[in-house]
């Protein structure tokens, strides 16, 4: 199958390039560049010629990175109406995110999920899934994706990927105001406002500032669950001389749910497919004060320094301080008959998250051996701290699944003592990393990259001491990490490129929580991707295109042994191959298609699990919430200057819900439709349906559990510009 989809891929992307390339031989310059004056009556996520952050250190396009790369700016944000970061991703070329409170961020990409997949806020990374939970879009002024490792970049982690949310910040703007009223089904609403100041005289002004608020509530689309948000984020940039510029970033965020939906029962029918009570959709089984509450802090102090026109110093001085508290009844099940629902796992938490860290950049161009050449070298130091306050509880009470009382927290067993302390983690990273882009030709460019890590950790237990939980161990890594790719512009409207990548992280949990048996005896795991693609204008620029096929192999991370269940061993492999392909295609002047599509095919090498006391082998299954496909479709239709009309479709395969590849959660396709209209250049009103035929799917799939999407909902927004 991932054959087939290969050879149409290459096939797909050959007749554009053959045909830009015999564009480009006959026509005149001003025909071969007039991509740039293509008519667009949309935004999209397809712009060739942006700089991205994430994908390298040295400003480079997407053009020039050899390395498939997808981003989401604000006006792409705005465009699709999406109301946190979650929706946002999931736009983008292979990404399958949900939110289920007990994992955070949960992300699916490129075979691999969860702490495989860095997420970046602002390029720094926390190092822990449960602390990227998404928040409010509005405060988002892009978010760019990488695929493949991203060690070399970002430190320890991301076989599979990496996400960079980056916040809005105080621009040189004069003068700008923007706001956004929202209110839809189950009583959702947002309030956000925006703008930016000058300040002082406009005409010699060398102080700006930004300020930018959000609130945001919900019912929600479960029984007994409310949600409501907050933020506040200010900036201040300053031109302290004309070299020298300084931003001061402060940001507060805030998240409460009451009564969080963890997901619903699955039907015992003696079938792999999952299904739940339809009758019963909406049913929360979680306690009636359930609780699950965020509060982050976020400090940066970025200072700009252009030593000359080819030399440039950046440093980034940050702060985290975040605090999450959990406190809820978390498994539900069906008795034999489907007549009664066990409910089980209390889960008290908290986390107590602080980092604080420096990074200092240097980039210079000059020519090396005659050739045009780009660097970027720096260092990167950060102390991260969390302190875990755990209490866990097991079976709790049968109830019937249509009539009953959700009781309190209190009333499950050793709830009712509170917070316990269980353990410290500290986690001091250094690093020393150099990037490089040399222009080997004028069609021809060679990037490189090294990242030296070196991560020491260490963890002080205050609960009960065994030989797998010492009361205090400490541990130490020395990953090295880099990057080759080549680019070979075939025109000036095509290019291909190849890379050869690498990337270290722990074989099991996060280093904000992994315990003695995660990593008290292992090295690192390793991983190591190959990537070929091409990226591409076609039509006079109306239309751009991507394709990507990559192999990841990640490996030594940690398994059952295969003779001893109790024995945790450093021998396991996933291998993933996968094709991805984006576009978009101005068809008329009033008609833009845009769609992206990714295959994987993933699968466990060498993987054992205890199964009642046996080791079990799972080699050859795909793992958990993996899907094979995921596409995404938008239609927008520009009927007059002030009318504009869309429609977008998104498709997810099935997944599996267990390693032993028993149980399967099936795929779903979603529709959506808006309609917006602008009064004027200040103010327009939009309308939009989403999941139009109110498709019953799981976002995400865990044992005997099925997390439910949203149903049809509709929602009415005014957003004002001046």
């Amino acid at each position: 199958m991932l054959l087939r989809l290969s050879l149409a891929a290459l096939w797909i992307s050959a007749a554009p390039l053959l045909w830009a390339q015999n564009a480009a031989l006959n026509l005149p310059a001003s025909t071969v560049s007039a991509r740039a004056a293509a008519p667009v009556s949309a935004p999209s996520a397809v712009q060739l010629d942006q700089p991205i952050n994430t994908g390298s250190r040295l400003d480079l396009t997407a053009r020039e990175t050899p390395a498939s790369v997808s981003v989401a700016d604000r006006a792409v944000i705005d465009a699709r109406g999406a109301v946190d970061t979650h929706d946002v991703i999931n736009g983008m070329t292979g990404i399958n995110a949900s939110a289920n409170p007990g994992y955070g961020g949960f992300l699916s990409y490129r075979g691999f999920t969860q702490n495989q997949i860095t997420q970046l806020y602002n390029g720094i990374n926390l190092g822990y899934g449960s602390a990227t939970r998404p928040v409010d879009a509005w405060q988002i002024e892009r978010i760019e994706l990488l695929g493949g490792p991203s060690s070399f970049l970002h430190g320890a982690g991301a076989v599979g990927g990496s996400v960079n949310y980056i916040s809005k910040l105080a621009s040189r703007e004069p003068q700008g105001l923007e706001g956004r009223l929202r209110y839809g089904r189950f009583d959702e609403s947002q309030l956000a406002l925006g703008f930016n100041q000058a300040l002082g005289e406009l005409a010699d002004s060398r102080h700006f500032m930004r300020l930018d608020v959000s609130r945001g509530d919900s019912n929600g689309y479960v029984d007994r669950n409310e949600r409501e948000t907050g933020s506040i984020a200010l900036s201040l940039l300053s031109d302290v001389t004309s070299r020298l510029s300084h931003t001061l970033a402060l940001e507060y965020l805030e998240d409460r749910e009451d009564s969080p939906y963890w997901g619903s029962p699955v039907l015992n029918t003696g079938g792999s497919t999952m299904k739940i009570d339809r009758r019963r959709r909406f049913e929360n089984y979680n306690v009636a004060d359930g609780r699950y509450e965020q509060r982050v802090r976020w400090l940066r102090s970025i200072t700009d320094y252009h030593w000359s026109h080819a030399t440039r110093l950046r440093n980034t001085l940050y702060h985290y301080d975040g605090q999450r508290d959990y406190r809820n009844l978390e498994q539900y099940a069906y008795s034999g008959d489907n007549s009664q629902v066990e409910r089980s796992a209390a889960y008290l938490q908290r986390h107590d998250q602080n980092l604080l860290g420096s990074r200092v950049e240097l980039s210079h161009d000059h020519q090396l051996f005659g050739l045009p050449s780009r660097w970027a070298l720096g260092l990167d130091y950060s102390r991260m701290r969390q302190t875990l306050y755990p209490r866990s509880g097991g079976d709790f009470d049968v109830v019937d699944p249509q009539d009953f009382d959700p009781r309190r927290f209190r009333d499950i067993p050793g709830m009712a003592q509170g917070l316990q302390k269980q353990r410290f983690h500290e986690i001091d990273s250094r690093a020393l990393f150099v990037e490089n882009h040399l222009q080997l030709s004028d069609r021809l460019a060679l990037l490189s990259g090294l990242r030296y890590d070196h991560l020491q950790m260490e963890v002080t237990n205050h609960g009960a001491v065994s030989p797998t939980s010492p009361a205090f161990f400490r541990r130490r890594w020395e990953p090295l990490s880099g990057r080759l790719g080549l680019v070979l512009d075939l025109t000036p409207n095509a290019s291909l490129y190849v890379q050869y990548s690498t990337s270290a992280d722990l074989p099991a949990g996060a280093l904000a929580s992994a315990t003695y048996s995660n990593v008290g005896l292992f090295d690192l795991s390793s991983g190591e991707q190959w990537e070929v693609g091409s990226k591409f204008d076609f039509l006079d620029g109306r239309g751009a295109a991507t394709v990507a096929l990559y192999q990841i192999v990640r490996r030594d991370f940690a398994v059952r042994d295969s003779t001893n269940p109790n024995l945790w061993v450093q021998a396991g492999q996933q291998t993933s191959r996968g094709i991805e392909l984006a576009g978009r295609l101005q068809l008329t002047p009033a008609l833009l298609v845009e769609a992206n599509y990714a295959h994987v095919e993933a699968e466990y090498d060498e993987f054992n699990e205890a199964v009642d006391g046996v080791s079990v082998s799972r080699e050859g299954n795909t793992p958990v919430n993996v899907p094979d496909s995921v596409a995404n479709l938008w239609l927008t239709w520009r009927l007059t200057p002030a009318l504009e009309l869309g429609a977008d479709l998104r498709h997810v395969d099935s997944v599996y819900a267990n390693n032993a590849n028993t149980l399967r959660a099936p795929s779903y396709t979603l529709y959506g439709a808006f309609g917006r209209y602008r009064f004027d250049e200040h103010l327009a009103v939009t309308a939009r349906v989403r999941n139009l035929t109110d498709e019953i799917y799981a976002m995400q799939a865990y044992g005997g559990q099925y997390y439910a999407g949203a149903p049809r909902s509709f929602d009415v927004s005014l957003d004002m510009r001046f």
